[in-house]
């Protein structure tokens, strides 16, 4: 901070609050702040996964076929496509914690009212409803950490808060298979709506806006005071604030991440975003079918998904702490390297019963190599985009990468009818190999410490 030559007043005194952000130590109350960001996530994990729990019952009770829940799928992740961008927007231009507040109670209401669901068409509809919230909180979540913390500490940060979504999938599919056979699918979905609703008030009243977005509105920097209070810096209480860590961009409208400034990184993340979501929805959707095609059991196919799942959560944490000493650049390009190189050897290995433990190791590589790279792309977004436009460009790349889903739907099936999992497995190879492409591409990687 600087005062004024005559030392008239407190008024004339600058704070620029990113320089304390950035050169100040990670205090508890940030790791508190970052602790309940990311329980938001877990949340929007669990709500995402129920679906997938909670269909073999509802085929049963509804007596529908499989197939039937295909639209149901399909219209789910389109709302989180939507919400995604909507969300991501609204974050720039009301707060990034009421727009994640927001998210939170719109997944939860129509968690809950889904469990009302009396058919296909009303589940579907609900579903469409709850992805729009499901879809919002990922954006608004990783650019609220990112913007609590020290920028050394950012890709930590936001990786430890994506990581949330496949724990709080993990989650679901341990408590929902527990509690599915004593309460019934209904009051599962109760329970997974009055939850987040329940802790979206709360949250509303734990969480304070991003310190960054409340130095660009002087309307609030009387909050901000108090929030940098909070945060371990003594600030005079009427001092005007600036960010000076921050590029300024006067206008964030969804045109401006086209801008000449931003438009190669903008295209190159939706490139990477939408060919990694690709690579990792074909495991997820039909990593499954390759294996009991190949002749195992059920068990052992879970098992498998389960490998693949977890080896992402431990890359990412593990990728987050490289990343944040020698930068993005290097670390994110081997990993999309190996992960070409995992996916090839799969292709090339025999899918049988003789084969597991080799099998389960290359997919819990291959699946950890896949995952890192997605989640710790949330973390380079927020580096490529100042503040004024940071969750209009986190969401809207995460919206461009949701296609990838639906894709997959269509894409698994196509490579399994050419060469069954030697196929399969190289249409992820090149999936990633597109990634590897864009990510090279991207100008503004996260810098390497010191």
């Amino acid at each position: 901070m600087e005062d004024s030559s005559d030392g008239k007043a407190l008024s004339a005194l600058k704070c620029d609050i990113g320089a304390l952000l950035d050169t100040g130590r990670v205090s508890a109350y940030q790791r508190w702040l970052v602790f309940l960001t990311a329980l938001t996530i877990v949340f929007d994990g669990i709500d995402n996964q129920l679906l997938g729990v909670v269909i073999p019952t509802v085929m049963t009770e509804w007596g529908v076929a499989r197939s039937a829940f295909s639209p149901v799928v399909s219209l789910g992740i389109a709302g989180m496509m939507v919400g995604g961008a909507i969300a991501g927007i609204a974050g720039d231009r009301i707060g990034r914690r009421n727009a994640l507040v927001a998210s939170m109670a719109v997944f939860g209401a129509m968690t809950l009212a889904a469990a009302n669901a009396g058919d296909i068409y009303a589940l579907a509809a609900f579903r469409f409803l709850a992805g729009l919230g499901l879809g919002g909180a990922i954006p608004n979540a990783a650019t609220l950490v990112a913007e609590y913390v020290p920028r050394a500490q950012r890709t930590m940060a936001v990786t430890i808060t994506i990581v949330c979504v496949p724990l709080g999938a993990m989650l679901a599919g341990l408590l929902g298979s527990q509690l599915l056979p004593m309460i019934g699918w209904r009051a599962l979905f109760v329970a997974g709506g009055v939850v987040p609703l329940v802790a979206a008030v709360l949250l509303a009243r734990l969480l304070p806006e991003s310190p960054r977005f409340l130095a660009r509105h002087p309307s609030r920097w009387p909050e901000l005071v108090r929030l940098a209070a909070k945060l371990g810096h003594s600030v005079p209480p009427d001092a005007a604030f600036e960010d000076s860590t921050e590029r300024t961009v006067t206008r964030a409208p969804l045109s401006s991440l086209f801008d000449a400034e931003f438009r190669r990184d903008t295209i190159a993340l939706w490139m990477s975003f939408s060919s990694c979501l690709l690579a990792v929805y074909l495991g997820f959707s039909w990593l499954p079918t390759v294996l009991t095609g190949a002749g195992f059991t059920a068990s052992v196919a879970s098992n498998g998904i389960t490998a693949f799942n977890l080896g992402g959560v431990v890359g990412a944490l593990v990728s987050g702490a490289v990343i944040s000493r020698i930068g993005s650049r290097l670390a994110m390009l081997t990993m999309a390297m190996c992960a070409i190189a995992g996916a090839i050897t799969l292709s090339l290995m025999t899918i049988a019963l003789d084969a597991l433990a080799p099998l389960m190791i290359m997919l819990t590589i291959t699946g950890g190599l896949i995952n890192a790279t997605q989640t710790t792309m949330y973390a380079l977004a927020t580096n490529v985009y100042p503040s004024a436009m940071r969750a209009t460009g986190v969401g809207t790349a995460t919206a461009v990468g949701r296609a990838s889903a639906i894709l997959s739907g269509y894409a698994g099936p196509w490579a399994l009818g050419l060469r069954g999992s030697a196929s399969y497995f190289a249409l992820i190879a090149a999936a990633m190999a597109v990634c590897l492409v864009a990510l090279a591409s991207v100008k503004r990687h996260v810098a390497r410490r010191g």
